[in-house]
This record gives structure tokens, C-alpha cells and sequence, in this order.
């Protein structure tokens, strides 16, 4: 992979996928212009991220698709692989575009090393997207964090559920349903 010196678009981003510049198993995702090397992922978080998928996959209603390290589209600069998303059922076997953060109801980072990237440069991505519920499925605490609402690009508040808690399911501004964070948890 070459060294990029300037920002970069989603588009120039996609041109290098394109052309095998950059491989299509790279770990890398472009947040902000840049293309920022994705963590490793441990067996805790592998486990962490498909026990999440299964579980909103239950949950989630018609019309709605739950992707796996899937990316998403913010703004011209940046194109994230969020662990689990949330996004419209009709763009599961869409392959002409990958959806954008205005369609996303939900996305979900599964962390442990990357902790204080999720919620701190992630956090503030995905709220200044507008993206309206964002989960941090916290391996370290074995907490589940809610952020959601966002107002002005950032998240006002933050909602902590402990491992014997429960968090609740909003698609489109309504619960549908609540999921055991234990359940998320490997």
C-alpha cells in the first residue's frame, strides 16, 4: 500500500480498492481523509461481535439488516467498518453503493483495545453524522455504553448498563424490543 500524504475522498478510497492499491482484506477503514489501520481482533472480540449481530438479528423488524463489519458512508472523507450496524433491508444485496450514515439506525463498536478510539473519535464520527443510537459493547468494563440523540454533532449524555442490565433496541425513534447485555457479551 503506498503512503498517502493528503486527504482522501470515499471516492479516491474506493478508486484504491478499485485498483488493488489498497487489498480488499486490508486492515484499514478512512475516517476523516485518512486511512486509519482497523485494531487486530482478539478472540473476545470476535466473539463479541458475532454474539451482537445474533442477537440484534433476532430483534430487529422488517425492513431493517443487520451488517458485520460492513462500511458506511460519512460525508466525502470517511467510510468506517463498524463492528455491527443497523441499516435498511434493502441494501443487503445492494452492490452498487454502501449505505450511508443517514440510513444507519444503529451502530455498534465491540471494544477492548480500542476502547478509547470508540469513544472518542468514533464517538464524535458517528454523532456528527447524525447516526441516532451508537453502542459500545465495552469487553474491558463488560458494560454496554448507549449514546444516542445526538444534538449539535455530539452525543448529549452517555447511558452505562452493567452486565446484568438490559438495553433497549430503537429503531426509527421507537423500542423494539430489549436485549440482555449479557447477552452481548462474550
Amino acid at each position: 500500500m503506498s503512503t498517502i500524504t493528503k486527504p482522501i475522498t470515499v471516492a479516491e478510497y474506493d478508486r484504491m480498492i478499485e485498483d488493488g492499491t489498497i487489498g480488499e482484506d486490508d486492515p484499514v477503514e478512512l475516517i476523516e481523509g485518512v486511512l486509519v489501520p482497523k485494531m487486530p481482533r482478539n478472540p473476545p472480540h470476535r466473539v463479541g461481535t458475532r454474539k451482537t449481530a445474533k442477537a440484534l438479528e433476532r430483534m430487529v423488524p422488517a425492513g431493517w439488516y443487520v451488517a458485520v463489519q460492513e462500511a458506511i458512508v460519512i460525508e466525502l472523507e470517511s467510510k468506517p467498518e463498524p463492528d455491527v450496524s443497523v441499516v435498511p433491508a434493502e441494501l443487503e444485496f445492494d452492490a452498487t453503493r454502501d449505505p450511508l450514515a443517514a440510513e444507519c439506525c444503529l451502530v455498534v463498536e465491540v471494544a477492548d483495545s480500542s476502547l478509547e478510539y470508540d469513544r472518542t473519535k468514533k464517538l464524535a464520527l458517528y454523532a456528527a453524522a447524525g447516526i441516532p443510537v451508537y453502542w459500545i459493547v465495552n469487553l474491558i468494563d463488560r458494560v454496554v455504553e448507549v449514546y444516542s440523540s445526538p444534538i449539535a454533532g455530539a452525543y448529549p449524555a452517555r447511558k452505562v448498563l452493567g452486565e446484568t442490565g438490559s438495553v433497549d433496541l430503537v429503531i426509527d425513534g421507537q423500542v423494539v424490543g430489549t436485549i440482555a447485555v449479557a447477552d452481548l457479551l462474550p
